[in-house]
């Protein structure tokens, strides 16, 4: 069962995980004309992660550059450099951002979307997974309609704790009645309906996913 706040995020109401899914910060008020130098980072070895330390992951999807913009917000950046693992749910168009994500990034983790050209797809997959800190984590662009979607990602995505997703632009945050959360992070750059460009963090700890915050700009 879902509702929606308003702002077009969609909380979750599962009696499965009676915990508050999301808390929303507020808008940055920071000025966004910092250059922010290109710094490269070293590469995490692609193997799981020590339990009980805390990861920090980033979120974002439908950047469509250079369309929607020449680069994404610096705030995003800033998010970036914080975090341990950044996740892109597609439809970059850019392939340079890809570039770009992967000198700053610690980690990143990609795939594409309907918008995305030949070089994106040859790079990305079409469904990417990854475990950390014991949680099963899918990702893929498109998961269909609003409509009957949990029922859907159920069927699909049988041995998986969180599924992300993209596409629709919309925030999105609920749990299935088999117990798979679902999260869009609407996009940083293309809000088409939305009031403001999102993108989510939150941290994997311990088989646990907390600290899921909707940030809006």
């Amino acid at each position: 069962m879902t509702a929606a706040d308003g702002n077009g995020w969609q909380a979750a109401s599962s009696p499965r995980d009676p915990r508050p899914h999301v808390r929303i910060a507020p808008p940055d008020t920071r000025a966004r004309t910092r250059v922010h130098p290109d710094i490269r980072f070293n590469p995490i070895p692609d193997l799981p992660y020590c339990r009980d330390v805390p990861v920090k992951l980033l979120i974002m999807s439908d950047t469509h550059l250079p369309k929607r913009g020449q680069d994404l917000p610096a705030q995003v950046w800033d998010g970036v450099a914080e975090a341990d693992v950044v996740f892109h749910a597609g439809d970059w168009v850019l392939e340079s951002l890809l570039d770009k994500l992967e000198r700053r990034a610690r980690r990143v983790v990609g795939v594409w979307g309907n918008n995305d050209g030949p070089g994106l797809r040859r790079r990305l997959p079409e469904v990417a997974r990854v475990e950390l800190e014991g949680i099963r984590i899918a990702m893929t662009h498109e998961t269909g309609a609003s409509d009957g979607r949990e029922k859907r990602c159920d069927k699909a995505y049988p041995d998986t704790d969180l599924l992300i997703f993209g596409h629709s632009h919309i925030p999105w945050d609920t749990t299935t009645p088999g117990g798979l959360r679902l999260l869009n992070p609407g996009s940083p750059t293309d809000r088409r309906k939305q009031p403001d460009h999102t993108y989510l963090t939150a941290v994997a700890e311990n088989g646990a996913l907390h600290d899921v915050v909707l940030h809006r700009m």
